[in-house]
């Protein structure tokens, strides 16, 4: 770049320098050194003197702290034409964090001496210097004292199974059911500490109480007793287990309890309150047998630890990323729209814990992942999780729904349930407890629910057994490949739960005939099964599909989650409640990114594409260029192109558009190709057939780094967007882009405007965090 370029770019450009005369800015220009770093090297470090004020002239680079642990905490981006070093020569202070260039980059470095003469005399760059001084510094407490309380719970850990914390003491995480309550304790200095009990209150005779530790078990029996006594028992039981292992009620710094049923009201995990209570008290028309004792045991823990922050983690959560063509019965709308009857799904803290160990033990990003999970327990469940994310599962609106299990009968014609109420005269409360605790393996076999008690009746020869056993190994094997079909592909299949974990005979079944999708099984590894490290690997070694058996600990998920949700809401309070800042929603139309090489082969050699008007987001156009889109079924025509070029072509279609070319493309965020369908494009001078890159986008908002701040907010993090009409709409699940390239917008597909009657122009607010990145 020349020095008059550089001057242009200057006067144009930067901010800081709006109000100087071009002369002056020439210069500085001419007193201030030009220099390069390359991605990943240091432009200031920490602790550095400060005698240097640079801005980025190409490139980028971006201001961050470290922790202790090697951690970083992204505090700002830095993109073309803004400064860094501000803090030290505003101060005269060292650097207070190190300025690394994410690519590579060209800064002009303005030594002190031209800083204190030229830019400290501009009464306007002053007011410049002070905000930017202001917000960076306002960014660096807030993230201190965030890292203050209990917070950053396994943020340097790709997997989110860390419970490793600043703050010692015990994490208390409750699943608290009728028959059962499942408990574990974490320490937050000693990972191999974990305590795990299950408190059976199934016998009105006598409660039995198991606590164990690594390889120790211990067992004690107690009369029965009320629920505000529950603490006094796990303290008595975990004392078999010696001094260093005893819970004692002082020593516990947060509470999790595991919620069954979170509606639509709840996507991520919250810290308790009132409001959150009632609402889970309202919920529990889904969910009957669960809510209510959930709030029970919520109620108790209150009592006992008033001091003691507590979150409720739901079991519904995690699928609520679930697409509306996956969770939609096929009922009137207005039963969905009024009733909220759709399919929420649960064992939503197993199947993510099995994600996330999933993702740990291949030692790859759980972004990059295809997984069927199956929960195989008293309750049974698949999750298909594609990139992280669920997209469908097989319980309904509530956990009966799906597969046969232990004593549910799961997905039954409802015209059943008509029958016998017509012609048995059945109430409903008859058949809830027909469908909930007669049916399933329980119901089929005569015998019993218990998989191995119906495996020894099988072996010798019980006909009703058998047929048990190969009922529930179909239905399972059957929504594996469902569940492979729905995400394109398979890369993991996990066995979790009691069953998944101890009955070889069901795992062995469920692979057998699977081997055509790549899952081949090793039947010596599966028999002779080692669950000592918390999983094992039990697929052929020249298997396509990992093969995975992972011991159940959702209550490390529901611990995690604790300290997350804890630390989410420290944070909140320390900055202070995020600005309500209007975002302009805007209706994004399908349309066509390309390559260099797909625009030549569908416009001609050479060709390069032609901007016919600006976009809303700084340096994106819409082109004169348009294509047609051919698929098996049909086409779609004139489909714009827009600019500039990138690495690889993709296509973004809303839902009827999928339906007209007879493709079944995944909700992805944009570049996120992996596993995609393809299709044909077709242009003036050619045409190109793509393997892969048809998508339907994420519903997003672009912002910048500093409107980011604001909103208490980074990239990637999931929120949820309330929207003002004639009435008042929320949309979850919306996906964070921050760039400081971008204009403040949040996008949805056409599809999902017209259903909620949204036009471009109409204003959103970010209601709720629910996901950090």
């Amino acid at each position: 770049m020349s020095e008059i370029d550089l001057n242009r770019f200057f006067l144009e450009q930067v901010p800081l320098f709006e109000n100087f005369p071009a002369n002056q800015v020439e210069q500085i220009v001419a007193e201030s050194r030009l220099a390069t770093y390359e991605a990943n090297e240091a432009i200031l470090e920490t602790g550095d003197e400060a005698n240097v004020f640079g801005v980025i002239i190409e490139g980028s680079a971006e201001i961050s702290t470290t922790g202790k642990t090697g951690s970083r905490t992204l505090i700002k981006q830095l993109g073309q034409g803004e400064v860094y070093g501000v803090v030290s020569r505003m101060t005269g202070d060292r650097i207070m964090a190190d300025v690394i260039a994410s690519t590579r980059c060209r800064v002009l470095s303005i030594p002190l001496e031209v800083f204190n003469s030229h830019i400290l005399g501009n009464p306007k760059a002053v007011s410049f210097l002070a905000r930017a001084l202001a917000e960076i510094v306002g960014k660096i407490a807030v993230d201190t004292a965030a890292t203050q309380h209990i917070g950053a719970a396994g943020a340097d850990e790709p997997y989110a199974l860390s419970l490793a914390n600043k703050q010692a003491g015990k994490i208390l995480a409750l699943d608290v059911g009728l028959r059962q309550i499942h408990f574990g304790i974490y320490d937050t200095q000693e990972s191999s500490a974990a305590v795990h009990g299950c408190i059976d209150h199934s016998n009105a005779q006598q409660t039995r109480v198991t606590v164990q530790v690594g390889a120790i078990q211990k067992s004690l029996d107690f009369p029965p007793f009320p629920l505000p006594e529950l603490f006094s028992v796990m303290r008595e039981a975990t004392a078999l287990l010696g001094p260093d292992h005893k819970f004692y009620p002082e020593d516990v710094i947060a509470i999790g309890h595991r919620i069954v049923h979170g509606g639509n009201k709840f996507a991520s995990s919250v810290v308790i309150t009132p409001q959150v209570i009632a609402d889970i008290e309202e919920l529990a028309m889904f969910a009957p047998l669960h809510n209510p004792i959930n709030v029970a045991g919520i109620r108790a823990a209150l009592e006992h630890f008033p001091k003691v922050p507590q979150v409720a983690v739901f079991d519904t959560a995690f699928h609520q990323t679930l697409p509306p063509y996956a969770y939609l019965y096929g009922l009137p709308w207005e039963l969905y729209e009024k009733e909220g009857i759709r399919r929420y799904g649960f064992h939503g803290n197993s199947h993510r814990y099995v994600a996330a160990k999933s993702a740990e033990v291949l030692k790859r990003p759980l972004g990059e992942l295809e997984i069927v999970s199956c929960h195989l327990g008293v309750g049974a469940s698949l999750c298909a999780i594609d990139h992280g994310r669920s997209i469908d599962t097989s319980m309904g609106v509530t956990p009966s729904d799906g597969l046969i299990m232990s004593a549910r009968s799961g997905s039954v014609d409802p015209a059943v349930m008509i029958h016998l109420m017509e012609k048995h005269g059945m109430s409903p409360e008859q058949l809830s407890a027909m469908i909930n605790t007669e049916s399933g393996l329980k119901g089929i076999s005569g015998i019993s629910g218990d998989i191995h008690e119906i495996e020894s009746a099988a072996a010798d020869g019980h006909h009703r057994a058998l047929l048990a056993h190969k009922a529930f190994c179909y239905q399972i094997r059957k929504n594996v490949g469902a569940y492979a079909a729905a995400m394109g592909g398979i890369e993991v299949l996990a066995f979790t739960g009691d069953i998944g974990e101890t009955s070889a005979r069901v795992r062995s079944s469920v692979c057998q005939g699977l081997e055509y999708m790549g899952i081949k099984l090793d039947e010596e590894k599966n028999s002779k099964l080692d669950l000592s490290r918390g999983y094992a690997i039990i697929s052929a070694d020249d298997s396509p599909v990992t093969i995975l058996v992972i011991t159940n600990d959702d209550e490390r998920l529901v611990a995690w989650e604790t300290l997350r949700a804890i630390e989410r809401n420290q944070l909140l309070l320390a900055a202070g409640a995020p600005e309500q800042l209007p975002i302009p929603i805007e209706i994004s139309a399908h349309h066509v990114h390309l390559c260099q090489e797909d625009v030549e082969k569908l416009f001609g050699p050479g060709h390069q594409l032609t901007p016919k008007s600006e976009l809303s987001q700084p340096g994106q156009f819409a082109c004169e260029e348009q294509v047609h889109l051919v698929g098996p079924k049909g086409r779609i025509a004139k489909v714009r192109v827009l600019g500039p070029t990138r690495k690889e072509t993709q296509v973004e279609i809303a839902m009827t558009e999928q339906f007209k070319l007879g493709v079944q493309p995944p909700i992805r965020q944009s570049g996120e190709l992996a596993g995609t369908p393809g299709c044909t494009l077709e242009g003036p001078y050619g045409s190109v057939t793509i393997e892969r890159g048809v998508i339907c986008a994420y519903r997003h908002i672009h912002m910048s780094p500093e409107e980011a701040m604001r909103f208490h907010v980074r990239d990637n993090y999931i929120v949820r967007v309330r929207v003002e009409g004639q009435r008042e709409l929320i949309f979850g699940d919306v996906v964070v882009r921050v760039n400081p390239g971008y204009r403040l917008a949040m996008h949805i597909d056409t599809d999902e405007g017209n259903a909620a009657s949204i036009k471009t122009g109409m204003i959103g607010y970010i209601d709720e965090i629910q996901k950090r990145a």
